[in-house]
């Protein structure tokens, strides 16, 4: 045989030889992994094994395994040879793993640095330099791609095309060990997972104030859902609207929105879990909390609270999933712990309620004037509120839990006789202006004796309440339901004689609500009545703060007098004060009603200065504090009037001539009120008035003025231009209007020679 043929088959034999050896030796690593993949329980330790095995075959300096977290989207590896010691997590779409997770390609990249997909930025943090890279994707056998290997840094030369098969094929042979490892491990975090769930029910069930409850809940659904903050709201049934004073990481700020606004109210209308995977995106969404707190919000969660009977009672809410967007899962578990703690939140809702209820009785009890005690079915006494101890003049230690028969006792053992009447009786006793020794002065009192019965209709005690009627008391009690208490206590020490009939000099004012029928019709009995107690509220707060006696209420009409029963210098300013003041608190009310969709109120008012007779006037069963006279009656009649001339305050020539400051008022005309022969010039006050409700005031009242010097000189024309002018600046001027349809009529019918400018009113 030829000598070169000879050395190259020796040579192709050596060389199969070797094929065969470097076979053998992968089979026998393929065996060894599977052997050392089947000893190990965890994922941790399987992925520990898997990255020694593949460094050390490789000779590579470093190796990473990262598995796919298909929640968040990211690759994240929880072992890594070198410095690094911690988990790296990072987008399943970026740098070298990402590409190969992503295209299911494998990589050998010989130079790293040159490579435009490698990302430093691991390079950068660690200290670590990466020359090369050996990638390859982690397929299970149905080629699902579940993670990426990576071995850095060949420690001589570099990475071979038989490197990467061999790369292939060790993760390849740990792909089923991973599988199961992940698996077990999921099913043993779901077990944790319900385990802990059912700890944390226990533990927030088992509270029972609304407010702790609210602060555990948010933290565990932030906790359980990892997410950034989270907000229960509660629907109001009295106010429609859906609440929290609890938000985690919101610094326990309340919240109120209507319990059909935004997406909390979608939710709760509709009983349906909402989630937003991208919060601007969502036409639902409104930005404007964001733009006031500062926070972003990314995602949102949101699911209904339902009770046993199946009825939405709230929402639970939460923000911004840290690593993506919530999942269904976290929706699943959201609802779950939403329903299990819903009892828990009624119960502690229901507490809340109860407590408010209590403390809202005791404030009550403690701000009452009149005393109240409570007997145990014992006789004992078990409270007594500040205004009993008062009366009773005794401390709670000298009353509490003491019996009955040892405080009334002596003169007021006839107290324990009504209790025993009512005991049988089963009737509340209410006796007028009997006497009680208090010490040693006797007192006049009103006692009403109550049997307190439980649920179930049993007699577990009494309630007593005393009204102390003494004379200074009395007086104060019935003056100031009619004036200021400041006036009432200058009453009281001034003596009763003050109730005495008596000519005095007083501004009185009438105010009247306008189309006060039509406004009752719509809103029916209980929407009228809490409209005039609110309205009346507003109004005699004005009256009282210009210390004027508010006399009575005729319907919806007000009736009040400065001067009367104190007088001062300046009750006429006093008076055209309160009325200014009742038509700028009416108009800051109809901003507030139009806002909630309510009709506004427009009211008159009518002022005059006169002498009128002051006093109690009435039967010996009922008396009232009262004034009468023309200068009353003219009051209301040109209260009256406002409705003619479109004014809202009109005041007489007397309360203007009283007047001793200056306000922005208009001679408006000279009238002979139904019943008086006298006319009597009457007056527009348009202080109240603003640039929107009048604007270029002082123009039009300059020209509306001579417009009536005109008129009052029969020259019609020249004031019907004047006045057209006024209405030029103001079209809602009603006054100028009546006075170019008067000139109109009285250039065609001219009046008498001796016509002094009055006008006659034909009604009231």
């Amino acid at each position: 045989m030829d000598k070169p043929v000879a050395e190259f088959r020796n040579k192709a034999a050596d060389t199969e030889a070797g094929v065969q050896r470097r076979r053998l030796r992968q089979v026998e690593l393929l065996l060894e992994v599977s052997r050392r993949m089947a000893a190990y329980d965890t994922l941790d330790e399987i992925l520990t094994a898997l990255v020694e095995v593949t460094t050390e075959e490789l000779g590579a300096e470093r190796g990473t395994l990262f598995l796919n977290d298909a929640e968040t989207n990211e690759l994240f590896s929880r072992v890594a040879q070198g410095n690094i010691q911690r988990e790296i997590r990072f987008l399943n779409h970026s740098g070298i793993a990402g590409h190969v997770f992503t295209t299911g390609e494998a990589v050998l990249i010989g130079d790293a640095y040159a490579d435009p997909r490698f990302n430093r930025a691991i390079d950068e943090q660690t200290g670590f330099v990466t020359r090369n890279i050996l990638c390859v994707p982690i397929k299970t056998f149905k080629g699902e791609i579940i993670g990426v290997s990576q071995t850095l840094n060949k420690k001589r030369g570099k990475f071979t095309r038989a490197d990467l098969h061999l790369l292939e094929a060790l993760t390849t042979q740990g792909t089923l060990a991973l599988q199961s490892a992940r698996f077990l491990e999921s099913m043993k975090k779901v077990r944790r997972q319900e385990m802990e769930f059912i700890d944390v029910v226990s533990e927030v069930t088992a509270d029972i104030k609304l407010g702790s409850l609210l602060q555990k809940v948010m933290g565990e659904a932030t906790r359980l859902l990892n997410a950034e903050r989270s907000t229960l709201f509660l629907n109001d049934e009295k106010t429609n609207e859906l609440w929290s004073e609890v938000g985690q990481g919101l610094d326990s700020m309340q919240i109120r929105l209507p319990n059909n606004a935004g997406i909390a109210g979608a939710v709760f209308t509709t009983g349906k879990t909402i989630n937003i995977p991208y919060a601007y995106a969502d036409l639902r969404f409104n930005p404007a909390f964001d733009k006031r707190t500062g926070y972003f919000t990314r995602s949102i969660l949101c699911v209904p609270i339902v009770n046993k009977h199946g009825k939405t009672i709230g929402v639970t809410q939460v923000l911004n999933k840290r690593g993506g967007p919530f999942s269904s899962e976290d929706a699943s578990r959201l609802r779950a712990f939403t329903a299990q703690i819903s009892i828990a939140l009624e119960n502690a809702k229901l507490f809340a309620d109860v407590q408010q209820i209590k403390n809202y009785n005791e404030a009550m009890l403690e701000s009452m004037s009149n005393g109240v005690l409570t007997l145990d079915g014992q006789e004992k006494i078990v409270t007594c509120n500040a205004a009993g101890l008062r009366i009773l003049r005794c401390n709670t230690l000298q009353i509490l839990g003491r019996p009955a028969a040892d405080f009334f006792s002596g003169a007021n053992t006839w107290v324990l006789d009504k209790l025993r009447q009512v005991e049988v009786n089963e009737l509340a006793e209410h006796l007028m202006d009997v006497e009680l020794m208090v010490g040693e002065e006797m007192r006049s009192v009103n006692l009403s004796i109550q049997p307190l019965l439980s649920m179930e209709k049993k007699r577990i005690g009494w309630m007593l309440m005393i009204e102390d009627i003494s004379s200074e008391k009395r007086l104060r009690s019935t003056m100031s339901r009619y004036m200021d208490p400041g006036i009432a206590d200058q009453m009281v020490a001034n003596g009763a004689e003050m109730l005495g009939g008596k000519n005095v000099l007083a501004t009185v004012l009438f105010s009247d609500i306008r189309s006060f029928t039509t406004i009752s019709e719509q809103l029916g009995a209980q929407g009228t009545v809490a409209l005039l107690n609110e309205y009346f509220t507003l109004m005699v707060d004005c009256i009282q703060r210009e210390e004027g006696m508010l006399d009575k209420f005729i319907g919806d009409a007000i009736m009040a007098a400065f001067g009367i029963p104190v007088s001062h210098d300046d009750d006429a300013d006093r008076a055209v004060r309160a009325a200014i003041a009742m038509m700028s608190e009416l108009h800051t009310w109809n901003q507030s009603r139009v806002s909630d969709g309510k009709l506004p109120v427009d009211i008159g008012i009518g002022l005059n200065s006169d002498q009128v007779v002051s006093g109690n006037i009435g039967s010996k069963k009922r008396m009232d504090y009262t004034i009468i006279g023309d200068g009353v009656n003219l009051a209301a009649r040109l209260e009256s009037a406002c409705k003619q001339y479109g004014a809202h305050i009109l005041i007489s020539e007397l309360t203007y001539r009283a007047l001793r400051g200056t306000y922005r008022i208009r001679e408006l005309d000279i009238v002979v009120v139904q019943g008086k022969t006298k006319p009597v010039a009457i007056y527009e006050v348009m202080d109240y008035h603003s640039d929107d409700s009048y604007p270029q005031l002082i123009d039009a009242m300059g020209l509306f003025r001579n417009g009536l010097q005109s008129y009052r000189k029969r020259n019609w024309a020249a004031a019907s231009k004047l006045f057209e002018e006024v209405l030029a600046l103001n079209p809602d001027d009603k006054a100028a209007t009546l006075y170019i349809g008067r000139c109109a009529r009285l250039s065609a019918n001219p009046p008498p020679g001796d016509w002094d400018g009055s006008y006659v009113m034909e009604s009231k």
